[in-house]
Protein backbone atom coordinates (compact mmCIF):
# COMPACT_ATOMS: atom_id res chain seq x y z
CA UNK A 1 0.00 0.00 0.00
CA UNK A 2 1.54 3.21 -1.21
CA UNK A 3 2.93 5.73 1.73
CA UNK A 4 1.68 9.13 1.59
CA UNK A 5 4.99 11.78 2.43
CA UNK A 6 3.52 15.35 3.04
CA UNK A 7 6.76 18.17 3.26
CA UNK A 8 6.26 21.50 3.28
CA UNK A 9 8.85 23.77 2.59
CA UNK A 10 9.40 27.29 1.31
CA UNK A 11 11.83 28.30 -1.66
CA UNK A 12 13.94 30.97 0.49
CA UNK A 13 15.10 28.08 2.82
CA UNK A 14 18.01 26.22 2.06
CA UNK A 15 17.89 23.26 3.87
CA UNK A 16 14.67 22.51 2.13
CA UNK A 17 16.76 22.30 -1.06
CA UNK A 18 18.93 19.70 0.69
CA UNK A 19 16.26 17.94 2.44
CA UNK A 20 15.53 16.56 -1.03
CA UNK A 21 18.71 14.67 -1.54
CA UNK A 22 17.98 12.32 1.58
CA UNK A 23 14.50 12.15 0.89
CA UNK A 24 15.20 10.96 -2.54
CA UNK A 25 17.30 8.09 -1.30
CA UNK A 26 14.98 6.88 1.54
CA UNK A 27 12.11 6.76 -1.27
CA UNK A 28 14.02 4.99 -4.18
CA UNK A 29 12.51 1.88 -4.88
CA UNK A 30 9.78 2.14 -1.89
CA UNK A 31 5.97 2.46 -2.79
CA UNK A 32 5.78 6.44 -1.95
CA UNK A 33 3.85 9.06 -3.25
CA UNK A 34 5.86 12.40 -2.53
CA UNK A 35 3.62 15.74 -2.02
CA UNK A 36 5.85 19.14 -1.62
CA UNK A 37 3.47 21.38 0.21
CA UNK A 38 3.59 25.11 0.41
CA UNK A 39 5.07 27.55 3.77
CA UNK A 40 5.77 31.01 3.73
CA UNK A 41 8.81 31.58 6.35
CA UNK A 42 8.10 35.05 6.24
CA UNK A 43 4.73 36.26 4.35
CA UNK A 44 3.67 40.04 3.34
CA UNK A 45 4.04 42.14 5.24
CA UNK A 46 6.90 40.58 7.93
CA UNK A 47 10.26 41.76 6.53
CA UNK A 48 12.49 39.27 4.91
CA UNK A 49 16.16 38.61 5.75
CA UNK A 50 18.86 40.44 4.03
CA UNK A 51 22.14 37.88 2.71
CA UNK A 52 24.25 41.11 4.03
CA UNK A 53 23.13 40.27 7.82
CA UNK A 54 24.91 38.49 9.97
CA UNK A 55 22.55 36.25 10.75
CA UNK A 56 22.09 34.98 7.33
CA UNK A 57 25.99 34.75 6.57
CA UNK A 58 26.76 33.08 10.19
CA UNK A 59 24.15 30.15 9.49
CA UNK A 60 25.17 29.56 5.98
CA UNK A 61 29.06 29.86 6.76
CA UNK A 62 28.45 27.78 10.54
CA UNK A 63 26.10 25.13 8.65
CA UNK A 64 24.59 25.57 5.55
CA UNK A 65 28.05 25.58 3.29
CA UNK A 66 29.35 22.46 5.58
CA UNK A 67 26.56 20.66 5.41
CA UNK A 68 25.78 21.27 0.86
CA UNK A 69 29.71 20.09 0.66
CA UNK A 70 29.23 16.76 2.98
CA UNK A 71 26.29 16.00 0.77
CA UNK A 72 28.27 17.06 -2.55
CA UNK A 73 25.30 19.56 -2.94
CA UNK A 74 25.82 22.95 -5.19
CA UNK A 75 24.40 25.73 -3.72
CA UNK A 76 25.01 29.65 -2.85
CA UNK A 77 23.59 32.31 -0.48
CA UNK A 78 21.71 34.26 -3.05
CA UNK A 79 23.06 38.28 -2.92
CA UNK A 80 19.06 39.12 -3.88
CA UNK A 81 18.34 42.00 -1.02
CA UNK A 82 16.29 41.82 0.84
CA UNK A 83 15.17 37.88 0.07
CA UNK A 84 12.04 37.71 -1.87
CA UNK A 85 8.57 36.93 -0.50
CA UNK A 86 7.50 33.18 -1.83
CA UNK A 87 3.74 33.95 -2.57
CA UNK A 88 3.96 34.36 -5.84
CA UNK A 89 5.80 31.59 -6.38
CA UNK A 90 3.93 29.09 -4.36
CA UNK A 91 0.47 30.87 -5.96
CA UNK A 92 2.01 29.46 -9.69
CA UNK A 93 2.91 25.80 -7.80
CA UNK A 94 -0.74 25.41 -7.67
CA UNK A 95 -1.04 26.19 -11.57
CA UNK A 96 1.80 23.67 -12.02
CA UNK A 97 -0.16 21.31 -9.90
CA UNK A 98 -3.25 21.54 -12.11
CA UNK A 99 -0.73 20.79 -15.47
CA UNK A 100 1.37 18.25 -13.89
CA UNK A 101 4.34 19.71 -13.02
CA UNK A 102 4.67 19.90 -9.11
CA UNK A 103 7.31 18.54 -8.45
CA UNK A 104 9.71 19.75 -11.61
CA UNK A 105 8.24 23.13 -10.41
CA UNK A 106 9.00 23.17 -7.01
CA UNK A 107 12.69 21.69 -7.71
CA UNK A 108 13.19 24.75 -10.16
CA UNK A 109 12.08 27.39 -8.13
CA UNK A 110 14.63 26.15 -4.94
CA UNK A 111 17.10 25.68 -7.54
CA UNK A 112 16.18 28.90 -9.41
CA UNK A 113 16.92 31.29 -6.14
CA UNK A 114 19.90 29.04 -4.51
CA UNK A 115 21.89 28.00 -7.79
CA UNK A 116 21.08 30.46 -10.40
CA UNK A 117 20.32 33.59 -7.65
CA UNK A 118 17.36 34.89 -9.35
CA UNK A 119 14.71 36.72 -7.88
CA UNK A 120 11.66 34.26 -7.63
CA UNK A 121 9.48 37.30 -6.24
CA UNK A 122 9.64 38.86 -9.75
CA UNK A 123 7.05 38.01 -12.07
CA UNK A 124 9.44 38.28 -14.95
CA UNK A 125 11.25 36.02 -13.49
CA UNK A 126 8.65 33.68 -12.58
CA UNK A 127 7.37 33.47 -16.18
CA UNK A 128 10.96 32.87 -17.44
CA UNK A 129 10.65 29.68 -15.61
CA UNK A 130 7.36 28.68 -16.05
CA UNK A 131 9.17 28.81 -19.75
CA UNK A 132 11.83 26.47 -19.57
CA UNK A 133 9.35 24.07 -17.51
CA UNK A 134 7.13 24.22 -20.57
CA UNK A 135 3.96 25.53 -18.70
CA UNK A 136 2.05 27.47 -20.88
CA UNK A 137 3.87 30.95 -19.73
CA UNK A 138 1.09 33.63 -21.12
CA UNK A 139 -1.18 31.70 -18.92
CA UNK A 140 0.72 31.40 -15.81
CA UNK A 141 1.49 34.94 -15.80
CA UNK A 142 -2.17 36.07 -16.53
CA UNK A 143 -3.51 33.73 -13.42
CA UNK A 144 -0.61 35.19 -11.19
CA UNK A 145 -1.65 38.45 -12.26
CA UNK A 146 -5.19 38.20 -11.61
CA UNK A 147 -4.67 36.28 -8.17
CA UNK A 148 -6.18 33.09 -9.55
CA UNK A 149 -4.85 30.48 -7.44
CA UNK A 150 -4.62 33.19 -4.39
CA UNK A 151 -7.56 31.58 -2.18
CA UNK A 152 -6.01 27.62 -3.34
CA UNK A 153 -2.64 28.87 -2.05
CA UNK A 154 -4.08 30.08 1.26
CA UNK A 155 -6.05 26.48 1.79
CA UNK A 156 -2.42 25.16 1.51
CA UNK A 157 -1.14 27.45 4.27
CA UNK A 158 -4.84 26.63 6.14
CA UNK A 159 -3.79 23.14 6.26
CA UNK A 160 0.14 23.57 7.13
CA UNK A 161 -1.47 25.75 10.42
CA UNK A 162 -3.77 23.00 10.87
CA UNK A 163 -0.59 20.83 11.17
CA UNK A 164 1.18 23.08 13.65
CA UNK A 165 4.02 23.34 10.88
CA UNK A 166 6.07 26.73 12.37
CA UNK A 167 9.28 25.61 10.36
CA UNK A 168 10.30 24.12 7.45
CA UNK A 169 11.70 21.22 6.20
CA UNK A 170 8.87 19.40 8.44
CA UNK A 171 7.94 16.34 6.80
CA UNK A 172 4.76 13.86 7.98
CA UNK A 173 5.48 10.02 7.15
CA UNK A 174 1.22 9.47 6.71
CA UNK A 175 1.32 10.69 10.68
CA UNK A 176 4.78 10.25 11.79
CA UNK A 177 6.45 13.55 12.05
CA UNK A 178 10.49 14.45 11.01
CA UNK A 179 10.97 18.36 11.74
CA UNK A 180 14.42 20.02 10.42
CA UNK A 181 17.21 18.55 8.01
CA UNK A 182 16.11 14.81 7.84
CA UNK A 183 18.59 11.62 7.61
CA UNK A 184 18.12 8.89 5.08
CA UNK A 185 18.07 6.43 8.10
CA UNK A 186 15.09 8.61 10.00
CA UNK A 187 13.25 8.58 6.35
CA UNK A 188 13.29 4.81 6.03
CA UNK A 189 12.84 3.75 9.59
CA UNK A 190 9.26 6.64 9.43
CA UNK A 191 8.25 4.46 5.98
CA UNK A 192 8.85 1.25 7.40
CA UNK A 193 7.00 2.27 10.32
CA UNK A 194 4.15 3.83 8.14
CA UNK A 195 3.90 0.50 5.82
CA UNK A 196 4.05 -2.01 8.74
CA UNK A 197 0.83 0.27 10.41
CA UNK A 198 -0.80 0.47 7.59
CA UNK A 199 -0.99 -3.25 6.70
CA UNK A 200 -1.68 -3.44 10.30
CA UNK A 201 -5.03 -1.32 9.86
CA UNK A 202 -6.05 -3.42 6.34
CA UNK A 203 -5.59 -6.91 8.17
CA UNK A 204 -9.15 -8.59 8.36
CA UNK A 205 -10.64 -8.73 11.69
CA UNK A 206 -9.73 -12.92 12.86
CA UNK A 207 -11.34 -12.35 15.99
CA UNK A 208 -14.26 -13.77 17.94
CA UNK A 209 -16.58 -11.71 20.26
CA UNK A 210 -19.13 -12.95 22.69
CA UNK A 211 -22.10 -12.39 19.58
CA UNK A 212 -20.24 -15.51 17.82
CA UNK A 213 -17.46 -15.38 14.88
Amino acid sequence: MTVRIRAWSDYVCPFCLLAKQPLAEAIAGRDVAVEWMPFELRPEPTRTLRPEGDYLRGVWSRVVYPMARRMGVTIRLPDISPQPYTRLAFEGYQFAKEHGLADAYNDRMLRAFFEDGLDIGDLDVLEQLATELGLPATAYRAALECGQYTQAHRTALAEAAAHRITAVPTILVEDIRIEGMPTPGALCEAIDQATAERGEQSLPDLTCSIDGC
